[in-house]
Formats: C-alpha cells, sequence, structure tokens
C-alpha cells in the first residue's frame, strides 16, 4: 500500500475526522488521474506538483506514447520540429509561475513583435505592433517537443513522489464499480481499468486525451461544431539568414490562410495533397508566390495542380514575378516591410498536412470529471490560440483545485468544478467563435463582401486603440478571455 496524504473530506463521514497523514490507503486511489500526457495534460500535472497548496495531491499522468523519447529529445542546432506552437504572453507567464519556462532552451524559441495580415484579394492590411502593450513580444514560436520536455523536466524536478507517470499505457476502459464489503465506499469515483490491467480510482478524473476523448465519451458529453473540408499543411522552412524577421506574416486567401506565424497553409484538401508531395524546389516556389503574386496567378497554379497539368512551376513563378514587378495597388512587391523573408529551402521530411475542424463540447464538467485542451475543443490554427487555450485551462483548473483545497472541498464535486466551467466555457467559446467567423469571412470572393471588409480592415488599422484592444484580446492580457 502507498501512504495517501491527501484523500480527505469525502471518502466515508466516519473517516473524516482522523488525519489522512496516518490513514494508509489502497495503492490505486488518486485524488486527480489525468488521461492524456500531451502538453495539456503535462501542464496540469507539473502545475498541481509545482503549486504548495496542492502538491500533496495524488495524481496520476496517463499517456499512450513513451515520454522517455520527449525527456530525450535532443536535435542538432539546424534540425526543427514541424509542429511548433505560437505561445501568448499569458501562457508564457504560466509556464514561468509554474518553473517550466526555465527549462525552454531560448535559442530554439522565436519571438516575434509585429504582426502583418492582409486580404488575398483587395491587399487591404491590417499591422500590428506592441505600442501601447508592455510586453516583451506578440507571442514566442516554440516547437511542441521543446514545449513537453521543458514541462516534464520541470515536473520531474518538483515531484516529491505524489505524482505516477504512467506512459506507454493505453486506457482500455472507464466505468463506475461497485464497493460492496470494501471499508471505503468509491462507487461514485470514475475506475480507469489500463492496458496493464490496473484499475485506478479517481476521486477527480480530467480528459486532456484530445479531440477522440475517451474521458468525454465514458461522461456523455457531446461535441458541437463542424469540419472545414480543408486541411492545414505545414513545414519547417528555411529562409534568408540576412534578413532579421521579428514579424508574424497571414495571407487571407479564399480556399484558406497562409501564414508564416509559424509557417502553416490551410487550404482545400485536394490541394494540400499535392502541397505536400511537390518537390522541394516547386514547393518553396509556390509558397513564396502565395505571398507575393496576385490571387489569379495563384488560382491558376492551383488549377494547374489539381488538374495534373505538366507545368514548370519554377520557370513560371519567376516569369509572373519579374512582370508584376508592382501589385496593383501600386506598392513594389519586394518592400521588405510589407513582404515577409523569401524561402530558401525546406527541410527534409518536415511537410504534412492534417484536417481542421472546430469543435466545442457541450459542457466542460461533469461530477468527478472535467474536460480540458482538445478533449473540450479545438478551433481553426489561423489565430495560433489552439495550445493557449489548452494551456490557459489547466491554468484555471489549478486554480479551481487549489480553492477546493484550501476551503477543504470535495475537489470532485460539481459545484466546484462549476467554477472552472464558467470561467472558461464562454471566453473559449467567444475565442472559436470569433476566428470561425473570420474564416468564413475570407473564405469568400463575393464582390460587396470583399469591398466591405476591406474597408473594415483599412478602418480598423487607422485606429490605434481598438488595435492594441484586439492584440490584448489575442495575447490573453487585459482581458478575461482565459478566466
Amino acid at each position: 500500500t502507498v501512504q495517501a496524504k491527501s484523500l480527505h473530506k469525502d471518502i466515508t463521514p466516519s473517516i473524516e475526522t482522523q488525519h489522512f497523514d496516518e490513514i494508509h490507503l489502497p495503492h490505486n486511489i488518486y485524488d486527480v488521474v489525468i488521461v492524456g500526457g500531451g502538453i495539456t495534460g503535462c501542464t496540469l500535472a507539473c502545475a498541481l506538483a509545482s503549486t504548495p497548496e496542492t502538491s500533496l495531491l495524488r495524481v496520476a499522468l496517463i499517456e499512450v506514447s513513451d515520454l522517455t523519447k520527449i525527456k530525450g529529445w535532443n536535435p542538432s542546432e539546424e534540425e526543427f520540429s514541424n509542429r511548433v506552437s505560437s505561445l501568448t504572453p499569458r501562457s508564457v507567464g504560466f509556464l514561468k509561475d509554474i518553473g517550466a519556462w526555465q527549462h525552454v532552451d531560448r535559442s530554439r524559441t522565436r519571438p516575434y513583435e509585429f504582426m502583418q495580415v492582409w486580404d488575398g484579394i483587395s491587399d487591404s492590411r491590417l499591422s500590428f505592433d506592441l505600442d501601447n502593450i508592455k510586453s516583451d513580444a506578440i507571442a514566442w514560436v516554440v516547437e511542441n517537443n521543446h514545449i513537453q520536455r521543458a514541462i516534464l523536466a520541470r515536473l520531474e524536478e518538483c515531484n516529491d513522489g505524489n505524482v505516477d507517470v504512467l506512459d506507454g499505457t493505453r486506457v482500455e476502459k472507464i466505468f463506475y464499480e461497485s464497493e460492496s464489503g470494501n471499508e471505503f465506499d468509491l462507487s461514485d469515483w470514475p475506475t480507469v481499468l489500463l492496458s496493464s490491467g490496473e484499475t485506478l480510482k479517481a476521486r477527480l478524473l480530467v480528459g486532456a486525451d484530445g479531440v477522440n476523448s475517451a474521458v468525454r465519451s465514458f461522461a456523455g458529453i457531446d461535441m458541437l461544431g463542424w469540419d472545414y473540408d480543408a486541411n492545414a499543411v505545414v513545414a519547417t522552412l528555411h529562409v534568408d539568414p540576412l534578413v532579421e524577421n521579428k514579424t508574424a506574416w497571414q495571407r487571407f486567401l479564399p480556399t484558406g490562410p497562409i501564414a508564416m506565424l509559424p509557417a502553416i497553409w490551410s487550404t482545400i484538401p485536394a490541394l494540400a495533397s499535392k502541397l505536400r508531395l511537390l518537390p522541394e524546389s516547386d514547393f518553396v516556389h509556390l509558397v513564396n508566390a502565395a505571398f507575393r503574386l496576385r490571387l489569379a496567378d495563384l488560382q491558376y497554379f492551383q488549377s494547374q495542380l489539381l488538374e495534373g497539368d505538366d507545368i514548370n512551376l519554377q520557370d513560371e513563378i519567376t516569369w509572373r514575378e519579374q512582370v508584376e514587378t508592382k501589385n496593383f495597388t501600386g506598392e513594389n512587391m519586394e518592400d521588405d516591410s510589407k513582404l515577409p523573408p523569401r524561402i530558401l529551402g525546406v527541410q527534409e521530411k518536415s511537410r504534412a498536412s492534417f484536417p481542421l475542424k472546430m469543435r466545442n463540447a457541450e459542457r466542460y464538467v461533469k461530477e468527478r470529471i472535467t474536460l480540458i485542451g482538445d478533449a473540450a475543443h479545438t478551433i481553426h490554427p489561423l489565430a495560433g490560440q489552439g495550445l493557449n487555450q489548452g494551456i490557459a485551462d489547466a491554468q484555471c483548473l489549478t486554480q479551481t483545485i487549489q480553492a477546493g483545497v484550501n476551503t477543504g472541498q470535495n475537489i470532485g464535486d460539481l459545484e466546484l468544478l462549476g467554477e472552472y466551467s464558467s470561467a472558461r466555457y464562454l471566453p473559449n467559446l467567444a475565442m472559436i467563435g470569433a476566428v470561425d467567423k473570420l474564416h468564413k469571412l475570407y473564405s469568400t470572393e463575393f464582390g460587396p463582401i470583399v469591398w466591405t471588409r476591406s474597408i473594415g480592415l483599412n478602418a480598423i488599422n487607422r485606429m490605434s486603440p481598438l488595435k492594441t484592444e484586439i492584440m490584448k484580446f489575442a495575447m490573453g492580457i487585459g482581458t478575461d478571455v482565459y478566466g
């Protein structure tokens, strides 16, 4: 048996008055069982272990993959993962608070201080900077493996033995089990059956297990939303080393936005498949063209690719760039302040694609069950907010559990968990809805809508106070977006 220091208040009335550091409970009883050891799940486990009020809670972190590979992740200086995230000041601040950010190698992070967003049809533009905002950066671009490795390093550092990391372990089943004849009645505690054959009892079961969450399925919580009929193409790109780039770039095309913040190109699935398989030199030329050429030129290249026509992309694109020395607004196409640095190459085997969807769970909590991260919501990547929402969930749930411990409440009680849900549901829904509407607004070529959105974009660009509030909203500061 393992000594459980913190299981209190809600096991049975007959033992509520006893000191639980003197009570030996079955080894499979946990205060918190987290299913899913991705970044969000690891963040929650690390936050609970590093917060004094919650550090004595018994926590199990279950992950199907082998986390030793992440712990030992040590790529060369020239090698970068194609899965990266844009961490907002709010997210970085929380990672600092729990001691994880100190384990991040700064040489593999890239802060950006400016943003350029423009319409691929009208070329209307919105420029953002840090004027009137107290922050070192709009966001930091960091590889996902790097973030997770830092969090796991901090978890190992602050774990006093109360957090059990069960990686390489699959959840086979979640159920309620009757407790007839046992000393403790835990019949309303979720039971998790693992691939090892072991069962865990959870005072609070947390689903951090992604969009196909087993915890959410067990709880009978539906997901609301839709697929976008679009795929994101990601790649690790080599850019001109002589150009110091501190700007995030995003151009809205009717087939979907292309961005370098990090580089993501969301487009129709058929074109995404073609982009992923193009020869490297053709892919590089096409990405450069997507930031520079007129929409009519891009549509021509896309139609040729989709129809399988044999064309020399590099020569065609080079010729069109030479002819189109100026774009239709009369601005020089190579104005460094208005275009991203030229892409020179793409890292081998770094191209990948994944389908885009929007989802939000109908609720985030039930008695003794909570959802966080992608298990609760997914968002279009155009605003780079997905992981930031998950980290904010972990932060808010940690604060909720901390409040419960401080006041002697049952941390699995629906009333307490409702505080987490109240703090996160509407802000998440607001962000998801705003990004969804932005995607739909820029997916049309209908003239009146293009004209209206262009007028609106140019107007906003001249309104510094409004732009400042938009930036604070996106950065998670100065608002209650993150609860």
